[in-house]
């Protein structure tokens, strides 16, 4: 697991490549008052526009000012500001910590990389971002990203923390390998919360190519169950086909869910994994 300043030295140089994240958020739970305008007029700080005085408006909302310039009377509206809470988490089992090849990021550093720097595109378009489970509420602004850094970092309970109070958008990464229906159950009650989140696959080359020939010992990091095969190769096809089809199970589950589904190669650019988080957070907001 890298450390902290690392971490976010890596999500900065990704969060600079990617165009800003922008959500337009709805007037319901998972939105707050905030820093984040919404190009339409409502509760905030920042002026919108001029309109006509309507007999149901109160005399003190009439800009006396504006009015001043001709015969109509003209009430000053400022613009909605909301800020969407999105949290974030990451398995934390020693098979996602993991790499299949010395000097590559594991596939949990690269799933922090870039939720890290999707949080910080959040931030400062004015969301609020936190982690699932820290304990820590979700908060917005500069100092938000070293406490999203800091919490996705913190080894937490191996048991899939339980929902919120509030409603958010949830990112849950993972290499997803657990069986379907145990992934359906520890989803169920965030799910039920809110129908917007995204599940990120997160995998290493030789899981999805498997090029192992010969006698190879197979075995699970952080669990003592192992198999030896003296001719890998012959499996090699069977694995494959049953590799797919439980990847495509768990992209229908996030479909039930009403959830995104992105998966990313520790192999290719992480650029590559974090526009397409960005992309599936983007689907997210307004329903006018």
């Amino acid at each position: 697991m890298m450390d902290l300043s690392a971490l976010r030295a890596e999500a900065e140089v990704i969060a600079r490549a990617l165009p800003g994240l922008s959500l337009k958020a709805r007037a319901a739970d998972a939105a707050h008052l905030g820093a984040a305008g919404r190009k339409r007029a409502g509760t905030g700080e920042q002026f919108w526009q001029y309109r006509h005085y309507a007999e149901e408006d109160a005399a003190q909302r009439v800009d006396w000012r504006r009015s001043a310039r001709g015969d109509d009377l003209y009430v000053r509206e400022t613009e909605l500001e909301t800020a969407r809470t999105i949290l974030f988490w990451c398995d934390r089992h020693e098979g996602f910590d993991w790499a299949g090849q010395a000097g590559r990021l594991t596939k949990a550093d690269a799933a922090r990389i870039m939720m890290l720097a999707a949080g910080l595109l959040l931030a400062k378009s004015g969301e609020r971002v936190g982690v699932l489970g820290s304990g820590r509420s979700a908060g917005f602004g500069k100092a938000s990203g070293d406490r999203l850094g800091e919490d996705l970092l913190t080894r937490q309970a191996l048991s899939f923390p339980p929902p919120p109070k509030s409603q958010a958008i949830f990112v849950v990464a993972s290499d997803f390998y657990d069986p379907v229906d145990v992934w359906r159950e520890r989803l169920a009650g965030i799910a039920t919360r809110s129908k917007e989140g995204v599940l990120l696959s997160v995998s290493d080359p030789i899981e999805e190519e498997f090029p192992w020939r010969g006698r190879v010992k197979f075995s699970r990091p952080g669990a003592q169950l192992f198999r030896i095969f003296g001719r890998a190769e012959s499996i090699r096809e069977t694995y494959l086909e049953r590799y797919a089809a439980h990847i495509a199970r768990i992209e229908d589950l996030a479909a039930s869910f009403g959830w995104q589904f992105v998966r990313h190669s520790t192999g290719t650019p992480l650029q590559h994994g974090a526009a397409a988080l960005k992309r599936a957070l983007e689907t997210f907001g307004a329903r006018l």
